[in-house]
């Protein structure tokens, strides 16, 4: 069955595969929305009452060796933006296996680790669930891209 819809004259066939640029375009939007979700988790906590003081107390427990921790595994949701748009297909496949996992235990690891005061916020609770069902909505994707047709 071949549904169409027409949309402002033009008309778009449902069933149409998408091109390898429109998949790589997807994939490098979904890695933007994970980010943005990161970063507004991220201001949000700094505006809770006491953040300031529990900013202090965990610094002084956090060493250099987990700071770089801690950005690599931000370097990656970040890079998967570009690798996304210029790595071959098969790249692409090996390097979404082993970032969103990454990314993932990145996400999930604040939620398991002590926090100071009322313990882990709903908002970032939320945001990390938005955040996981991307990524493994990602990794749907990139494991159902069949490789493109040689033209």
């Amino acid at each position: 069955m071949n549904r169409q819809v027409q949309d402002s004259g033009h008309k778009m066939n449902l069933n149409q595969e998408m091109t390898d640029t429109q998949r790589r375009i997807l994939l490098s939007v979904m890695w933007i929305f994970v980010l943005l979700n990161v970063v507004y988790a991220d201001i949000l906590r700094m505006l809770r009452p006491g953040y300031l003081e529990s900013l202090k107390q965990s610094s002084q427990e956090l060493s250099d060796t987990s700071l770089l921790l801690f950005a690599v595994l931000m370097e990656i949701a970040i890079s998967m933006v570009l690798l996304s748009q210029l790595l071959n297909y098969q790249a692409i496949r090996w390097t979404h296996f082993i970032a969103v996992p990454l990314t993932i235990l990145g996400v999930i690891a604040p939620l398991l680790m002590p926090t100071f005061g009322d313990g882990t916020p709903l908002f970032y609770i939320f945001f990390a669930s938005l955040e996981v069902v991307m990524m493994l909505v990602i990794i749907w994707y990139v494991w159902k891209w069949f490789k493109p047709q040689s033209r």
